[in-house]
């Protein structure tokens, strides 16, 4: 009797142990303290209300920390939302939406992220800062401009497929070596963003891999820009998996995004 108690007790602290995919949503009221110092930095927010990319995160906020670096740029890694406040927010050119998933923002900080990039602020959005998590409408227009719908599953989950570039003359394309075909987690979105004039940098060609009859898109968008406001905004679907931000070609393009959206 005592080994089966002891048994149920293990299963059902099993079953209540929380899942680190999907962390208790929860929103920030006291700002950081910010290291001195900081002038035209590079902001990484990985804040997650949403799916939180375990795997990746750690890894690819320390590429993109030594991509600033490389640049020539100080960095401040946080997953701490109270940092979208005017007054800190001035310490930055870029911020960089490392998978920061979910409504993780309140409203006042959302305004002042608005604010950021009226101003000319520049953003980098990465993956599942672009899933359906996402529900605000000001995020949604001027960040993304699209909605995602999702991505293959089971066996199919990861694929490579190979990527054609539209703008290979645009600075964030720079330097990039075709042919490439990347293994990775492929979304689809419900509209192609073009149609709420954003521009396409480049595209998934679906001849390439299975995304599933429900997720054909035809012209299937990977990266893509915002052109319509004073900020920049670069968004990427690419990088589920911590080897991506070590790809040669990702990392190039994420160092020419930081850039051309500092300006």
């Amino acid at each position: 009797m005592r080994k089966m108690l002891a048994l149920l007790a293990l299963v059902t602290m099993a079953q209540a142990a929380p899942d680190p995919h999907r962390p208790t949503p929860m929103y920030d009221a006291v700002a950081p303290v910010l290291p001195k110092g900081l002038q035209q930095a590079v902001l990484i927010v990985s804040k997650t209300n949403g799916w939180r990319h375990i795997e990746h995160i750690p890894h690819s906020n320390a590429v993109l920390a030594d991509i600033a670096k490389s640049r020539g740029l100080s960095s401040y890694v946080t997953e701490n939302a109270a940092v979208f406040n005017d007054q800190q927010l001035k310490l930055f050119s870029v911020v960089v939406l490392n998978s920061a998933s979910g409504d993780f923002l309140t409203g006042d900080q959302r305004a002042a992220f608005a604010r950021f990039v009226a101003r000319g602020g520049g953003v980098v959005a990465l993956h599942a800062a672009g899933d359906n998590s996402h529900t605000d409408a000001w995020y949604t227009r001027t960040i993304i401009g699209t909605k995602f719908i999702g991505h293959p599953g089971g066996s199919d989950q990861f694929q490579s497929a190979r990527i054609a570039v539209d703008h290979p003359d645009h600075p964030a394309m720079a330097g990039v070596k075709l042919p490439w075909s990347p293994i990775d987690e492929w979304y689809s979105f419900n509209a192609n963003p073009a149609a709420s004039g954003m521009t396409v940098l480049a595209r998934i060609d679906e001849a390439s891999y299975r995304p599933g009859a429900e997720l054909v898109m035809g012209s299937h968008p990977v990266i893509w820009i915002n052109p319509l406001g004073k900020g920049r905004i670069f968004y990427s679907a690419l990088g589920h998996s911590p080897d991506a931000y070590d790809d040669p070609n990702y990392r190039r393009i994420l160092a020419n995004a930081i850039s051309w959206v500092r300006r």
